[in-house]
């Protein structure tokens, strides 16, 4: 497979042309939100000044809205292997959550179990918890401390005949394990469990296809994929036409529509189909042709970015590993990253993660710190009442070169 072009996919990005105290910005926040090629920059302001109205009417504005959410649709279908209903958009992953989790709630009865991660986003977790409220089960699966991965006997264990849902991350956005959503899949469903995939933080990393995984739910956010601030959720096309939600009476109540109350955000989805063009755009390039279907090229591309942003991996961790009183979070071990993103945490003595924050964007090196919502881990790692951990998270338009600044400037410190 050819490798990446980094010119040409930085050429695309017109926020890495920024600098910070006269020299180019590292942008290591992708885990946080990416930033977006110029064409979704121009889909959302051709949108305003061509299509600015809302569904359904009878004159040209309105139609063209409604031709930019069906294309939105199609083009997350291609993402995920998926058909174009089964694909329902939101303000953000959270908020499609709730909706969905508020909807789930109508079946459970009192003992029902829901069984959630100690390692996910609050997002796939706070919206199951408050169905405790309606007599749900809440158990948790641990995790081992040393890779911070998945306790995988302990998922098993609390399996059981009254599993109504198990809740769990395609990877960490905290520090980069990849999950073994087959298997999880695979083993929810014997027990006669569904499964609700948070894959916000891995869809930027490598390729997904919901039908070859057998997952009931998998959520997204674009915004964390090149695209603007919103939110997708994949659905079981059963479940969605079975589960009753929670919409104004009015509304269509075939789906997609009938999980997408109110007037949607059609800028933002001119640029969701931008962005999703622009992967298979990526992958046409990495082939050498454009005659493959744009499924094929999308994943295409996420093959050839998954395998660029694992040798930055291998270059980022193993210097990270030689800085003095640096505690690293999470897999270490190059033969095992098949199963973690470019996305690590960690912890220096003597400094705060706020106060590494700083010390990188005063240098113009964009990283957060805290617990990114992952709150259940860095409680359970004992770092929560030390200011959590700095991360670092790259994406396919980030370089070896800016690698080599971050290692640098962590042994200046």
């Amino acid at each position: 497979m050819a490798s990446l072009d980094l010119a040409w996919i930085r050429g695309q990005f017109p926020a890495l042309t920024q600098e910070v105290a006269n020299r180019p910005a590292v942008f290591f926040d992708g885990p946080g939100g990416t930033q977006v090629p110029q064409r979704v920059i121009d889909a959302v302001s051709t949108y305003f000044v061509s299509a600015n109205a809302n569904t359904h009417g009878a004159f040209l504005t309105s139609r063209r809205s409604d031709e930019y959410i069906v294309a939105a649709h199609a083009g997350m279908a291609d993402l995920l292997g998926c058909d174009p209903d089964e694909v329902v958009f939101g303000h953000n992953m959270t908020t499609l959550t709730f909706a969905l989790s508020r909807s789930f709630g109508r079946e459970i009865k009192a003992g029902d179990e829901i069984l959630l991660t100690r390692l996910d986003h609050d997002a796939n977790v706070a919206p199951w918890m408050a169905l405790a409220e309606q007599g749900a089960v809440i158990r948790f699966v641990d995790v081992d401390t040393e890779d911070c991965t998945l306790d995988m006997d302990d998922l098993q264990r609390q399996l059981g005949p009254r599993t109504r849902l198990v809740a769990f991350g395609f990877a960490s956005n905290a520090v980069g394990t990849i999950n073994d959503v087959a298997e999880i899949t695979r083993l929810a469903h014997a027990a006669g469990a569904l499964v609700y995939i948070d894959a916000v933080h891995y869809a930027p990393h490598g390729p997904i296809d919901v039908r070859a995984l057998d997952v009931d739910f998998l959520a997204c956010s674009p915004y964390k994929f090149f695209a603007p601030h919103m939110g997708a959720l994949y659905g079981k096309r059963e479940h969605l036409e079975r589960l009753h939600p929670y919409k104004v009476r009015p509304a269509a109540d075939t789906i997609p529509d009938r999980w997408e109350t109110g007037t949607k955000n059609h800028e933002g989805l001119a640029g969701v189909a931008a962005a999703i063009d622009y992967l298979a755009d990526l992958g046409a390039q990495v082939a050498g042709t454009t005659t493959a279907g744009r499924r094929d090229r999308i994943l295409t591309a996420m093959e050839a970015i998954k395998a660029y942003e694992r040798e930055l991996s291998v270059k980022l961790i193993e210097g990270l590993l030689a800085v003095p009183g640096l505690t690293f979070y999470g897999i270490s071990d190059p033969a095992r990253f098949d199963w973690r993103t470019p996305t690590v945490s960690f912890r220096m003595a003597g400094y705060t993660p706020q106060a590494l924050a700083d010390y990188l964007g005063e240098r113009g090196i964009f990283a957060w710190n805290g617990n990114y919502y992952a709150l259940n881990l860095s409680q359970r790692l004992g770092v929560e009442d030390q200011g959590g951990m700095l991360r670092i998270g790259l994406v396919h338009y980030n370089t070896a070169e800016e690698v080599d600044r971050l290692l640098q400037t962590l042994h200046e410190l």
